[in-house]
């Protein structure tokens, strides 16, 4: 399944920093960033588990906010890209 990943990190510290680096490494292991803050991933419904697990042993709930948005099949009729920017595909080679 292909998810969208949103946070927003409070950096005002530097436990907030530090949170913010621990999040978008843990969703780069899963998926492509597509803005500083959105993350692409292709993941099964057990990745899934995972990578919500582990994100929300990393964020602060009363500070941070953290959304999950799974896109649904089929993927050409529900997502328009614009800009210089394009996704990879994840159903083709990744290894060129």
């Amino acid at each position: 399944m292909l998810i969208l990943v949103a946070y927003d990190v409070s950096t005002e510290t530097s436990a907030g920093r530090r949170r913010l680096r621990h999040v978008a490494k843990s969703c780069l292991n899963y998926g492509q960033r597509v803005q500083k803050s959105v993350f692409e991933c292709q993941v099964t419904q057990a990745g899934f588990e995972m990578l919500r697990r582990q994100l929300l042993t990393i964020i602060d709930e009363a500070e941070d906010s953290l959304r999950f948005y799974r896109l649904t099949e089929p993927l050409k009729k529900n997502v328009w890209e614009f800009g210089k920017f394009r996704a990879t595909d994840f159903d083709s080679p990744l290894i060129v």
